[in-house]
């Protein structure tokens, strides 16, 4: 599987199991919600921020 990196230009929330495996998911995530209330630069990159939102 190949992983594309993209410049992010919406917020969504998404479904996923914590396994992450060479930088990328290695379980699919699912989509739950647009997040329309906050911007991209409202959300630390991945990898940075003290813990995940608790939604």
């Amino acid at each position: 599987m190949d992983v594309t990196l993209v410049v992010p230009e919406v917020v969504v929330e998404v479904d996923a199991d914590a396994a992450i495996d060479r930088g990328a998911w290695r379980h699919p995530l699912r989509l739950v919600r647009l997040r329309l209330d906050i911007t991209v630069g409202d959300v630390p990159s991945f990898g940075e921020g003290a813990q995940p939102s608790n939604g």
